[in-house]
């Protein structure tokens, strides 16, 4: 039974992720934070990309206390039972949770000695670090096992990987620097058409993994992080294909 000390309040984890995105770094109305207030205890809590038909039955059927929403805009009136309170982060999650200086990613691809790769209103959007000595098949077999599967690859000059880039966009200018910098990998979440010259001409690897795959990584990473802050919190994530 949970004691009256023990009950989690949504205002409380919204403290906690404004803290663990570092949301001061971003303008007011990019921030995030609570979306829909309430005062329900919270025991199990959802995660979810954006709202979708089946919410509202997905809700009362995994006995939801409140929401994480990713990109809550298209939340219509009603679709929620009106004491679900919901927590919404946007480009906070995206710069910190998927394709970008992201140090939970870091971890899992084993990369060292990170270092900032590309800039957006002052905030890093990219990282570039060693990883152990692989060849670019294991690389994609890790990657594939990261993510559940990749979208396009392209193999580089280097038969060997020690140096990867790991990149929120992908620009010309991006992928040059990153082949300047040592990098024979370059993953991202989206092949962009402007960058093919620099990865032709620069003969760097790629790896495009897909945008909602880099998104459904951070709902499972924040799901953990969140799970290491409360020990009594039931994480439910409902599945985007």
């Amino acid at each position: 039974m949970t004691t009256g000390s023990n009950l989690i309040l949504l205002q409380e984890i919204a403290e906690f992720l404004d803290q663990l995105f570092a949301v001061e770094r971003y303008s007011q109305e990019e921030r995030g934070g609570v979306y829909l207030p309430s005062t329900r205890p919270i025991r199990r809590f959802g995660l979810v990309l954006e709202p979708c038909a089946q919410l509202q039955e997905w809700t009362s059927a995994q006995d939801i206390d409140a929401l994480f929403l990713h990109r809550p805009w298209k939340l219509e009136p009603g679709q929620l039972s009106p004491d679900i309170g919901v927590i919404s982060y946007h480009l906070p999650f995206d710069e910190c949770l998927t394709f970008s200086f992201n140090s939970r990613l870091a971890q899992v691809l084993a990369m060292s000695g990170l270092e900032v790769l590309g800039k957006k209103d002052g905030r890093a959007i990219g990282m570039i670090g060693e990883i152990p000595t692989q060849n670019f098949t294991r690389l994609c077999h890790c990657v594939n096992q990261v993510f559940g599967r990749y979208e396009q690859v392209r193999a580089g000059e280097h038969p060997e990987v020690t140096r990867i880039a790991v990149v929120g966009a992908m620009t010309d200018s991006l992928v040059r620097e990153a082949a300047t910098r040592g990098a024979n990998v370059y993953i991202t979440g989206q092949l962009r058409q402007p960058a093919e010259q620099a990865l032709l001409e620069t003969k760097i690897g790629a790896i495009t993994v897909g945008h909602l795959r880099g998104e459904v990584w951070g709902l499972r990473a924040l799901a953990g992080v969140l799970r290491e802050r409360w020990s009594s919190l039931e994480m439910v994530m409902l599945h985007h294909s």
